[in-house]
């Protein structure tokens, strides 16, 4: 059996791309279907809000004090 190029198999999230740049954007279909996606991500990357950073370990253990499992 061939092996899987990178990505292959993964279909490209159409809907969500289209709803974005028509939708969020306001582009025009032409301009819409002109951009690469990364040209996309990177216009629809100000309306995206950044990824929290990761919790450190006396955060966590504070939660844990104020929030036990039990």
């Amino acid at each position: 059996m061939p092996a899987k190029a990178p990505g292959a198999g993964t279909a490209f999230p159409w809907d969500a791309a289209m709803s974005a740049g028509l939708g969020i954007l306001r582009l025009r279909p032409r301009d819409f279907w002109q951009m690469t996606p990364r040209e996309l991500a990177h216009a629809l990357a100000p309306l995206t809000p950044a990824p929290s950073p990761p919790i450190s370990r006396p955060g966590l253990a504070d939660l844990m004090r104020r929030f036990p499992d039990g």
